[in-house]
């Protein structure tokens, strides 16, 4: 007899378990992204090459509308030669927290990026997608909403 209560405790134990794990699994899936989940100024540091040119550094803060809109404004140094510079563009974010965006400059040159969102939407990791590009940035949200 005392068998069959261990038996029946086990189950109701590995029940909870399997509920508890749905649960968790639920709200994982809960926290996408969206097009609102970038909000805000970005403070971004760039690193690479650009195939032909040379070495590639920049900073720049990156500035999302929440609706898909955004701009860049930085400096940059190819091989050498720093320039400043401002874009302005187009993103999308998938649920998944990725995304891209598609930036032109004032001499409408046009650059693309697919981007990773974490921390809660307070860091971007980025790679720079155009041809002869080996680029990657990270930017941190300026002024993150703190969530005590």
């Amino acid at each position: 007899m005392r068998l069959g209560t261990t038996a029946k405790t086990l189950s109701i134990v590995a029940v909870f378990a399997l509920t508890l794990t749905a649960v968790r699994a639920a709200q994982a899936s809960d926290k996408g992204c969206s097009n609102a989940t970038l909000k805000g100024a970005y403070s971004d540091q760039d690193n690479g090459t650009i195939v032909g040119l040379g070495p590639f550094a920049g900073v720049n803060v990156d500035s999302f509308d929440g609706h898909g809109n955004m701009t860049i404004n930085g400096y940059s140094s190819v091989n050498g030669s720093v320039s400043q510079a401002e874009e302005t563009g187009t993103y999308q974010v998938k649920s998944d927290c990725t995304g891209t965006y598609t930036v032109k400059d004032a001499y409408g040159d046009t650059f693309d990026a697919f981007f990773v969102i974490s921390d809660d939407g307070n860091e971007l990791r980025i790679v720079i997608t155009d041809p002869d590009t080996v680029i990657t940035c990270v930017a941190r949200k300026q002024f993150p909403e703190r969530h005590d």
